[in-house]
């Protein structure tokens, strides 16, 4: 198939929803499928308010709908809701086009902790988005029955995998001397990302933050007893994984959490809320959940590292990719011919 993906979130960006896209768009690719990612960097674009790190595309609708006719997808599948998702979304309803979309941010959350938006309002114009599609994919149980429950329609399950070559126990010398147990946050250092929950506890050892972000510098100033290492890739990350003894992921608004499982496939145990996201991915067995943070942490220091990678070995990149063709749609009964 000729599979067209345009999503907001896309290189260089450092975020979930551009490895999951990235990784998938390769699983596809060696399954022989043609695939094509449209993102920001076709694009004149802007910096997101509040988050420049974030390019948005700058009236991109005419350059799309130039490059989806010539591409002729046989299936369009629309990541995200921004300049871009909306101008694909647009295209597909003018040409009476089926698509897909996925939900991959809790956007109205993080509109509000930035802004004050309420919540009701972005997700009234969420919902119109996504229930124009014929079927939107999202990552766990509980986000589905929470999307349900505010009126969202067709949803898909579809869960995430694991690079388990890259993320794998490696030897744990990446903090050098600093005091244990080491408490690492690893992701995005934003304000939706609750790492001041983190940061704030009352632990022993070490509190480590690798990443970077909008909030680094704030954050830097107002716990200056904190290791702020910045951004990790590749090798560098995993070491930082693996080194840690617990993962601590304070955010209540992601919807999967893709650093869990990266955790977990390097052997480092989890630490984090019981919210959507940990509640669908973190077992007693490998971390723990608890409204009490600090007993979460103190608890997942107990765990089995070698469990935790038992148990990440479940998570395949292909399985999802499969799962996500499976919830693909025909743009139309001559899609390859007529786009």
């Amino acid at each position: 198939m000729r599979i067209l993906v345009v999503s907001d979130a896309w290189y260089p960006q450092v975020n979930g929803v551009v490895r999951t896209v990235a990784t998938v768009a390769r699983e596809l690719e060696a399954m022989g499928h043609i695939v094509l990612v449209v993102g920001p960097d076709r694009f004149r674009t802007i910096p997101m308010p509040t988050y420049p790190d974030i390019r948005l595309a700058l009236f991109p609708r005419r350059t799309l709908d130039r490059i989806i006719a010539e591409f002729r997808p046989d299936v369009l599948h629309i990541a995200t809701e921004g300049p871009l998702g909306l101008s694909a979304r647009a295209f597909a309803r003018r040409h009476g086009w089926q698509f897909t979309t996925s939900f991959h941010t809790k956007f109205a959350e993080y509109l509000k902790a930035r802004t004050g938006i309420p919540l009701g309002l972005t997700y009234a114009w969420l919902r119109r988005f996504h229930n124009s599609s014929n079927g939107m994919m999202v990552a766990t149980a509980t986000l589905g029955r929470d999307l349900a429950a505010r009126g969202f329609n067709q949803i898909r399950a579809w869960s995430r995998g694991v690079d388990l070559t890259l993320f794998r126990p490696v030897p744990r010398t990446a903090f050098g001397d600093l005091p244990r147990p080491i408490f690492a946050y690893v992701g995005r250092v934003a304000i939706e990302k609750n790492i001041g929950a983190f940061l704030e506890l009352d632990l022993p050892g070490t509190k480590v933050v690798v990443g970077g972000g909008p909030q680094l510098e704030e954050l830097k100033s107002k716990y200056p007893t904190a290791h702020f290492l910045g951004p990790r890739t590749n090798g560098q990350l995993v070491a930082a994984y693996a080194s840690a003894d617990v993962m601590v992921f304070p955010s209540r608004t992601d919807t999967f959490g893709l650093v869990l499982l990266e955790s977990l496939a390097c052997g480092t145990p989890v630490a984090a809320f019981p919210v959507t996201g940990p509640l669908d991915i973190v077992t007693p067995e490998v971390g723990s959940l608890n409204e009490d943070l600090k007993a979460a942490c103190l608890d997942a220091l107990t765990k089995d590292r070698a469990a935790c990678r038992t148990y990440a070995e479940r998570f395949s990149w292909t399985a999802c990719t499969e799962l996500f063709v499976e919830h693909l749609v025909v743009t139309h009964p001559n899609a390859s011919k007529a786009a």
